[in-house]
């Protein structure tokens, strides 16, 4: 406690003198008064943490003190002290802002217990809110990198969503930032002091899922021992985000879809209702069409999910992005060194298709400002696998009449060239074949780098 700022006031000069002491032998600065006026001037004037008041004085009661203070500086601890305590009095201190409230006599513990606790409480105040602060600019869609015409639609949308309570289907690929979209969402909302929930509906073995979503009771099952809300309930007033909700299990999609309608379930083994205020995101990296198609997926509970859908473009689809997400990530790992990307090194990333999008992009950076030394990022600090590209499938469609070998040889090499930025030696090195080979291939097939 040292260093905090505490004002006494207290009509009664030799109890001043005591509590000064007893305060200041733990470290406090103490400033006393014996009237509520003075006191007032004594805080005006001055920047205390704590105001400690004794409520009967001539003139300005402590109650008058606790609202003067109270209008001035609402984060301020009071705590109010009399001879003549009542419950009544007690209550009404805490309504008017007061942090505690003692009773006179009061031994020098009680005291310094009351102190630490009020100024413990004020501390996990602040933390709260600069935390839910924190978290409201991180998931702002300030949070989310990239400028892109593609992802500029995607904001647009959200903008005009999130302060709804619509149901929203996130669709996008793994690594795109669906839960993080998800997230801004929330934060955007009317809901965002309330609880983000989050349930992988891939990652929580089958038998367990419903007493996860929607809780259980005592004895419901063997290992279920005590009451458990689910994450549903735990999501009451705020946003529950079912990541993943293609690998929902067709059995369990009923049981959500009546949730979804109703707004209420019971827990696993339990018969009393419960009634939630939840808004629902739900988000997948599959094509829930062909998922209904093949029976895997209802197609009533889509259309319930899919109120407003949003279709999140991959990395691929957004070069423009790269350098930003490069810049942000290169700070984020560098922790405060200044090492920077060379030229070439950034050229090989925009080049590459990053099929595991903006979260595999992420990886390689830490990788390469590990590999980097603390400098410049060069080219050999980039895995081969991007500069080299991954073999994709094929997009040549053999008809019927069959198709000539010249086209799917074409096709590889003009694909093994865009691979590695039309560099002729390395897209050779690509194809395991001698580099004037290649040449002599791209002459005859008429290849040739776009302008």
């Amino acid at each position: 406690m040292k260093g905090i700022k505490v004002l006494l006031i207290d009509d009664d000069e030799s109890l001043n003198r005591v509590l000064q002491h007893q305060l200041e032998g733990e470290g406090l600065e103490v400033t006393t008064c014996t009237n509520g006026a003075d006191g007032i001037k004594q805080f005006q004037s001055s920047d205390f943490s704590v105001v400690i008041s004794d409520i009967k004085m001539p003139g300005m009661s402590g109650m008058d003190v606790l609202k003067k203070v109270k209008e001035r500086s609402e984060e301020t601890v009071v705590i109010l002290i009399t001879a003549y305590g009542t419950i009544k009095d007690a209550v009404k201190a805490v309504r008017l802002g007061a942090a505690d409230y003692l009773t006179k006599p009061f031994e020098r513990e009680e005291l310094i217990l009351v102190v630490n606790r009020a100024l413990r409480a004020r501390k996990l105040e602040r933390e709260n809110l600069e935390l839910k602060s924190q978290l409201t600019e991180r998931f702002s869609f300030d949070g989310i990198i990239g400028r892109s015409s593609k992802l500029d639609e995607v904001f647009t949308l959200v903008s005009k969503v999130a302060p709804s309570d619509s149901t929203v289907l996130l669709l996008g690929e793994s690594g795109t930032g669906k839960e993080l979209l998800a997230k801004a969402i929330h934060y955007a909302s009317k809901r965002k002091e309330e609880p983000f929930v989050t349930v992988n509906c891939s990652a929580i073995p089958e038998n367990l899922m419903e007493s996860e979503l929607f809780g259980h009771v005592k004895g419901a099952f063997t290992g279920a021992i005590k009451n458990k809300p689910g994450k549903f309930e735990i999501a009451d007033r705020g946003t529950i985000f079912l990541d993943e909700i293609g690998d929902l299990k067709i059995e369990l999609q009923a049981k959500l879809l009546r949730v979804l309608q109703q707004m209420a379930f019971e827990r696993v083994g339990g018969t009393k209702t419960i009634e939630v205020d939840v808004r629902v995101i739900a988000a997948t990296n599959k094509d829930l069409t062909v998922a209904m198609k093949r029976g895997q997926f209802r197609e009533d509970l889509f259309y319930r999910l899919s109120v407003v859908p949003i279709i999140i473009p991959p990395l691929r689809e957004r070069k423009d992005d790269i350098p930003l997400l490069v810049d942000h990530f290169l700070a984020k790992f560098a922790k405060g060194r200044k090492i920077r990307i060379s030229k070439e090194a950034l050229r090989v990333l925009e080049g590459y298709d990053w099929p595991g999008n903006v979260r595999e992009l992420e990886n390689v950076m830490e990788r390469a400002v590990v590999l980097s030394g603390g400098k410049v990022i060069g080219e050999g600090d980039v895995p081969d696998f991007v500069k080299f590209g991954r073999a994709e499938e094929s997009e040549v469609q053999i008809s019927q009449d069959g198709i000539s070998l010249e086209e799917i040889e074409k096709e590889a090499i003009v694909l093994a060239l865009k691979k590695t930025g039309w560099n002729q030696t390395k897209a050779a090195e690509f194809l395991k074949i001698p580099r004037h080979v290649l040449l002599y291939r791209m002459k005859k097939l008429s290849i040739q780098k776009p302008k």
